[in-house]
């Protein structure tokens, strides 16, 4: 596969739906990092209990699926539904809740693994899923979702999903890519030294550039120590 693979190193990272193509065949676990907002959903549901199935966005097909297995399916954030991507939604989530959680990037991604042992990784859980990481395996493939451009379909890297794939990495034990991984690290290194922590960089960038529902996700990141 050439140098792209990363096989010569424990601890592995690339971008999207490429990404796992390249890693999974040669990895022992995949976390997906989508920060806003589907990592991030996934983490407070689970952590209070519920059960969260991913599944591919827009698809047809999940309701019929979700009733197959006695879960309700979260719909549309702004259509006010009762369960959907906004982490604020789930927040009052009750345990054993079954619940099918499609989103575009984090849940697309995350049934392309297959048969490879996948976490959702956010800056909230960054410490429990490395070490949750390293007992599956020494061989791990930190993926950041990133977007997609709408006319095109193709990748666009964002600022937070790499920062998040940094707050993992900096918490796992092994041989890191010389490259890629080393720049995720070091870049939410900056963000923790800055003046103390991470809110100095993230809350410029995103109150410049992001509407307001997407800054309080951001929030509800920055809630929880990673």
């Amino acid at each position: 596969m050439g140098i792209f693979d990363q096989a010569e190193f424990e601890i592995r990272c690339e971008w999207g739906c490429e990404g796992i193509t390249r890693l999974a065949s040669i990895s022992d676990v995949i976390i997906i990092v989508d920060i806003l907002s589907f990592s991030t959903s996934v983490e407070i549901a689970v952590s209070r209990g519920a059960i969260i199935f991913p599944y591919r966005y827009k698809d047809d097909s999940a309701l019929s699926y979700a009733s197959s297995i006695g879960a309700d399916l979260a719909g549309n954030r702004r259509d006010g539904c009762k369960y959907s991507l906004s982490p604020k939604s789930l927040s009052g989530v009750s345990s054993n809740q079954r619940l099918v959680l499609p989103s575009p990037n984090g849940a697309t991604l995350s049934l392309e693994t297959r048969k490879v042992p996948t976490i959702a990784g956010c800056l909230r859980n960054a410490s429990s899923v490395a070490k949750a990481a390293g007992k599956l395996g020494k061989r791990i493939a930190v993926i950041p979702a990133g977007e997609k451009w709408e006319e095109t379909g193709s990748l666009r890297p964002c600022l937070e999903d790499l920062i998040g794939a940094g707050a993992i990495i900096s918490a796992l034990a092994g041989h890191l890519d010389a490259s890629f991984p080393q720049q995720t690290y070091l870049l939410y290194f900056s963000t923790q030294h800055s003046k103390g922590n991470s809110r100095n960089i993230l809350l410029p960038f995103w109150l410049g550039s992001r509407s307001k529902d997407d800054h309080r996700y951001l929030l509800w990141q920055l809630d929880r120590d990673a």
